[in-house]
């Protein structure tokens, strides 16, 4: 559980918010503090939809790319999903290896534009 909402005591404390100019407190649920933060979206990240197997890595780094280009092999739910770059550019890092087993969302691959 986030402690950002909780005093010394482990109490959770009251928040403020504002709803047409009205002053509100309430307690933040658990589910709230759990739940995924946003991030701001970048395209020449890749990763993960499934958690899988890294199968076979086609790339390395500071390597050219083009958009559509296989970058690796996933086996995911017993299906090899053929991973492609979503965009042109160079192979700026590489977060796995071969046999590596990741869950969903794992940054796999950065690809800076060009």
């Amino acid at each position: 559980m986030d402690k950002q909402n909780e005093n010394q005591n482990g109490n959770q404390e009251f928040v403020d918010f504002i709803v047409t100019a009205r002053k509100y407190k309430t307690k933040l649920t658990n589910k709230y503090l759990a739940r995924q933060k946003w991030e701001q979206f970048n395209p020449g990240y890749v990763k993960s939809f499934l958690p899988g197997t890294v199968i076979k890595l086609k790339v390395k780094p500071k390597q050219k790319v083009k958009e559509g280009e296989l970058l690796m092999i996933h086996d995911a739910m017993k299906m090899l999903n053929r991973v492609v770059s979503p965009i042109t550019g160079v192979v700026k890092a590489i977060h796995v290896t071969e046999g590596q087993k990741i869950p969903k969302n794992f940054l796999m691959i950065e690809i800076e534009p060009k």
